[in-house]
């Protein structure tokens, strides 16, 4: 004679997970969607530091950066390569991307130094009215001693 086994559990409950997920799925997804755009502005955020860092160093070590805003450019483009809205495609500091060079006489210390600026608009996977804009704007500014 074959055993068989009772099903254990309440009747009327079969249907209480389904509903438990139904209800914390979009939550869940918000909160990926959320932390996915938190790294991508992040990302975007390191990356113009290293650009403005980048046209820093070479506008130290060069006038040539300063003499064509083309350089200076090229030069913040190629470290943005890899951020959202920045690619092969953009071939100039339109947009996206804005590079501004200065250079300031001697300050307290003796040094003239060039001051780079670099803005970069990024935008988001998903806006939300009254939380979240489209876009944000990130600007970075480097200030390094000219090497005579």
């Amino acid at each position: 004679m074959p055993v068989r086994f009772k099903a254990v559990g309440r009747p009327g409950r079969s249907g209480q997970a389904l509903v438990e997920v139904s209800l914390l799925l979009p939550w869940l997804v918000f909160s990926f969607i959320a932390a996915f755009d938190f790294g991508i502005y992040a990302y975007s955020m390191i990356s113009t530091e290293s650009a403005a860092r980048t046209v820093a160093t070479y506008a130290s070590q060069s006038s040539a950066v300063a003499q064509s805003p083309t350089n200076a450019c090229a030069y913040a483009l190629a470290e943005l390569r890899d951020a959202p809205g920045v690619g092969p495609g953009v071939a100039s500091c339109s947009s996206p991307v804005q590079v501004t060079v200065s250079y300031r006489s001697p300050g307290a210390a003796g040094m003239n130094t060039v001051r780079v600026t670099v803005t970069y608009q990024t935008m988001n996977l998903i806006a939300l009215p009254g939380l979240m804009a489209g876009s944000l704007t990130i600007s970075r500014t480097v200030e390094m001693p000219i090497r005579g």
